[in-house]
């Protein structure tokens, strides 16, 4: 479950129109949805308040296996929608299995102008987190510098005295980003190491918006749907994304360096998909088609240093069940692990007047059209498992119960009779934007 500051930055990346998906960063993005999940620790409970539309702050405590706790504000230039947590979109909290849009190239905000002046409108995100009673502090500053161009700076101050340790675990990070739809690519200096790092991630094939638009026709026009693409015979039709990141390190005189390639099916791009214009009010909804292929991902990943490489497959196969398997090899060591996972959504059972309408309406007449097929029950839960040749198993249910999200998960390990049960976890969130 996404803890409610990630829920904000993503509601604060969606307002502004950047697209966190289109990094090197999240290449595995949908992958590591089903078989990296992490699994709560403890007894952990967080309440967060919105007082308005700019001004968030929210507060955890994690009673077990030791009391501890945290307070975050949260302020944005921007209003977001963020709902409560009884009425919010359940799948925009949770990290599940996606087939992105086409990558899109950022638009500018439109001007405003006030008693015949600009109006600055440069949108930015401020956060602090104080956790107690170690001390701790982490802050994050994110803006946008220009339509493409996105600047971060995260730091984090940890008092080595309420910790009995001599080391100091303070450090800056600035993080710069460049989208531009095709290309992207990312920036990084750390300044506890001196570490600087780069990373770069092309997208092949048609991309969407603007990109794709002709000479004339509406925003409506510029968008391609999939079934307009030329068919590619005897395989899955989609578009490769292709990235690589160095870094390097002049405090441990270190260096790395990765590359990595991800095949994805072309989904129907069509609203509610927020990357795409919705349609005007008078124009019809399109009605809504079955995939012709199942949404699929497929990602490899090399690191010729480390000798590390790791592929992955993941794809829908039903509107309720994704199926994930990775694979991973070191050619130094030969050394292998083999990763499953499962993603079930759970959906609320149908009314049992609609069941009852169903049972007694007459048989169709043979000149009427087809019933129209009604939409899928609302998602209310998830579950998720995950299963390695390392005798990890771990199993994890997310819902809601009443207006709180609740999530609760274990980790085993097969191997061991003496603790067979590593970790067992409850979280209980509850945020309200009244």
């Amino acid at each position: 479950m996404h803890p409610f500051a990630s829920y904000v930055l993503r509601s604060y990346y969606k307002a502004t129109g950047w697209n966190e998906d289109n990094l090197y960063a999240n290449l595995t993005r949908s992958s590591s949805a089903l078989l990296d999940f992490t699994v709560p620790h403890g007894l952990h409970f967080a309440v967060s308040k919105s007082p308005n539309a700019l001004f968030k702050t929210t507060y955890a405590m994690t009673a077990m296996p030791s009391l501890q706790g945290s307070v975050g504000y949260i302020f944005t230039s921007c209003d977001l929608d963020v709902r409560s947590s009884g009425n919010v979109r359940f799948k925009d909290m949770v990290e599940r299995f996606r087939v992105y849009d086409h990558p899109r190239r950022p638009e500018a905000r439109s001007e405003e102008w006030l008693a015949g002046e600009l109006v600055p409108n440069r949108d930015y995100l401020l956060y602090g987190r104080l956790f107690l009673p170690t001390g701790r502090l982490d802050a994050l500053y994110s803006t946008r510098l220009s339509p493409t161009l996105q600047a971060s700076l995260s730091a984090i101050s940890d008092p080595p005295a309420l910790r009995g340790t001599k080391a100091d675990m303070s450090n800056v990070m600035l993080n710069l980003q460049h989208d531009i739809g095709r290309w992207c690519a990312e920036y990084t200096y750390s300044a506890e190491d001196a570490m600087l790092g780069v990373r770069v991630l092309h997208n092949f094939g048609r991309r969407g918006g603007a990109e794709v638009s002709g000479a004339g026709g509406g925003a409506n026009a510029a968008v391609k749907r999939v079934d307009e693409e030329d068919a590619v015979e005897g395989g899955l039709k989609g578009r490769v994304s292709v990235g690589a990141e160095f870094y390097f390190s002049a405090k441990e005189r270190s260096a790395g360096v990765s590359t990595g390639i991800r095949f994805t099916t072309q989904p129907d791009a069509t609203p509610p998909s927020f990357q795409v214009p919705p349609p005007s009010p008078t124009a019809a909804m399109p009605p809504r088609i079955p995939p012709l292929q199942p949404p699929t991902t497929i990602t490899a990943l090399f690191n010729p240093m480390l000798g590390h490489i790791s592929s992955a497959y993941t794809a829908r196969v039903s509107p309720d069940l994704a199926l994930s398997s990775r694979f991973d090899f070191n050619v130094y060591s030969f050394e292998s692990e083999w990763a499953m996972g499962v993603e079930w959504w759970l959906r609320r059972p149908p009314s049992s007047t609609l069941a009852a309408d169903t049972s007694t309406s007459p048989e169709p007449i043979v000149d009427q059209p087809p019933p129209t097929p009604t939409l899928l029950p609302d998602v209310n839960g998830v579950v998720k498992a995950r299963a390695s040749t390392n005798n990890d198993v771990s199993l994890m249910w997310e819902g809601r119960l009443r207006n709180m999200l609740v999530s609760l998960g274990v980790v085993s390990d097969l191997s061991s009779r003496a603790k067979p049960i590593k970790s067992l976890g409850l979280e209980v969130a509850f945020f309200s934007s009244e």
